[in-house]
């Protein structure tokens, strides 16, 4: 009776899948981006060069040389803003134009295909291209950029668009945020400039917010007499300046520049097109998804957006489960159940089923990279679970953490599992395991898991000035909920006891 319910369920998805079988998921890869979507290969085509020239175009802006970035920001496009919503929210009937993740797993974008213009370039390019431009800044930019600024200049780019001949139009007006700056109460330019934002989403005034930090950006960057200010600004928010002596030594009197700024929203807006096309780096490939990876993409896409939602999560990995009976032979399935297993909460969660997964998943392909990390968690839970772990129980660990290192030197996350596995043991990191942190961090700056994990590194080294500059980028985020800030005066303190220490000893010398 179990063999034919097995048989059955398996039948079930086969023709489940098979109705669906138009809707193929194809893959484009760029220099700087993985994507995943649905429709024809010349629309993804379309939207991978035009998102690698945005790219192109934030690099000019910094300043930045292309370089070829080996962990790239993984996209999904999905056929609507509901589908989008519904994976946000978990429910039906919600519409989301998109939103940015940098979750530990790697960081990933998740927008829609849907063409929906209020007013200008289309609203999920626009949400697209603002999110990946906080993306742009926290893994490229290095300095520390206050909260205002870090939504100012996203909408700025956010209404980027590109000419039939590659030319970049930026600065166009962002239309879904004229209600707040005609209709709404203004927010003064001293109380942008120094309140945080969250504080402003309490008071509702949210919508407010990103207008007026929308508005002083362009300002800055496009009136001639404020040339040069922005600069001064920043420079001086880095060299850890007082924020209001920073901006009225750049800006000058606040409530003049308040003055200006409500001049400005109602003078005709300006934008401007590159001299020259933005060209399209490296080639772009495009690829349709074989089977296996067809039905799998959209499970990896809700478990991943579920978070700790454990009733999706658990009915995620229900659904895994029957695609291993059609696509037992594939080593991603295999893997993506153990990590959907393995996500639910320690009362849910079958240790002894995502084991045999694991183990499945590396059977089939023993070199998987993320495999070979989620073994290794498990193999810590287990080592953790004893009474009087040896030290050769941590190196059983650690093997096949450092096999998927060697696998692929360029995953941040086997780098970032190594060195925890030492602070898991409770042992110092070895500077090895340090030096594996600090190439987890160049390969991932938007992670906030592995930025606090280098920072307390260094400052353990004696590197306060090293640390305190990673703190201090992350300082302002106006998404992290303050703990940016908490990092910093965390730092500040382990700095200034180790002062008082030195001082102390240097007092008893003298003695």
């Amino acid at each position: 009776m179990m063999k034919s319910g097995l048989v059955l369920l398996a039948g079930t998805l086969v023709l489940g899948m098979s109705a669906t079988a138009e809707a193929k998921w194809l893959r484009a890869d760029t220099k700087n981006f993985i994507i995943y979507s649905e429709g024809t290969e010349k629309s993804l085509r379309s939207f991978a060069e035009n998102l690698q020239r945005f790219d192109a175009t934030l690099s000019v802006r910094f300043n930045l040389t292309e370089v070829d970035e080996p962990n790239r920001l993984t996209i999904y496009l999905m056929p609507r803003g509901v589908d989008v919503g519904r994976l946000v929210t978990g429910k039906n009937g919600s519409f989301i134009a998109g939103w940015y993740s940098p979750d530990p797993e790697g960081s990933y974008a998740i927008s829609h295909r849907e063409n929906v213009v209020i007013k200008g370039t289309p609203q999920s390019q626009q949400t697209l291209f603002h999110e990946y431009s906080h993306h742009f800044m926290k893994r490229y930019a290095g300095a520390a950029f206050p909260a205002w600024f870090i939504e100012g200049f996203a909408e700025y780019y956010s209404t980027v668009d590109f000419t039939k001949d590659g030319h970049a139009e930026i600065g166009k007006p962002v239309y879904a945020r004229a209600y707040g700056l005609l209709a709404m109460p203004k927010v003064p330019a001293e109380k942008l400039l120094l309140q945080r934002p969250g504080e402003m989403r309490n008071s509702g005034q949210t919508d407010v917010y990103y207008g007026r930090s929308w508005l002083l950006t362009h300002m800055l960057y496009n009136d001639p007499a404020r040339a040069g200010q922005l600069g001064r600004y920043i420079d001086a928010i880095n060299r850890g300046e007082d924020a209001k002596k920073a901006a009225t030594d750049a800006f000058g009197n606040l409530a003049e520049l308040d003055k200006e700024l409500n001049r400005y929203l109602n003078k005709p807006m300006t934008f401007r097109t590159s001299g020259q096309p933005i060209p399209v780096p490296g080639k772009v490939d495009v690829v349709a998804l074989s089977a296996a990876e067809d039905a799998l993409l959209p499970l990896r896409v809700e478990r991943i957006s579920a978070k700790s939602d454990d009733v999706r999560i658990a009915k995620v990995r229900d659904d895994l489960k029957a695609l291993s009976l059609v696509h037992g032979g594939d080593a991603g399935v295999w893997f993506e159940l153990a990590t959907a297993e393995w996500a639910l909460d320690d009362d849910k969660r079958d240790r002894a089923a995502a084991r045999a997964a694991v183990d499945k998943a590396l059977t089939i392909d023993p070199k998987h990279v993320r495999a070979n990390v989620l073994l290794g968690r498990i193999l810590t839970a287990d080592v953790e679970a004893m009474d009087d772990p040896k030290p050769e129980d941590w190196n059983a660990v650690r093997k096949p953490i450092a096999l998927a290192n060697r696998t692929n030197p360029d995953d941040p996350l086997p780098l970032y599992a190594y060195f925890k596995s030492f602070v898991d043991q409770g042992r110092r990191p070895p500077p090895i395991a340090i030096e594996g942190l600090g190439r987890a961090f160049q390969l991932a700056r938007e992670n906030i898991g592995v930025r606090v994990s280098y920072a307390f590194a260094l400052a353990n080294d004696g590197k306060y000035d090293e640390a305190l500059a990673l703190a201090k980028a992350v300082a302002f985020d106006p998404h992290d909920n303050g703990q940016g800030e908490r990092l910093l005066a965390q730092l500040e303190s382990m700095r200034d006891r180790s002062k008082g220490r030195a001082s102390a000893a240097d007092s008893a010398t003298d003695e």
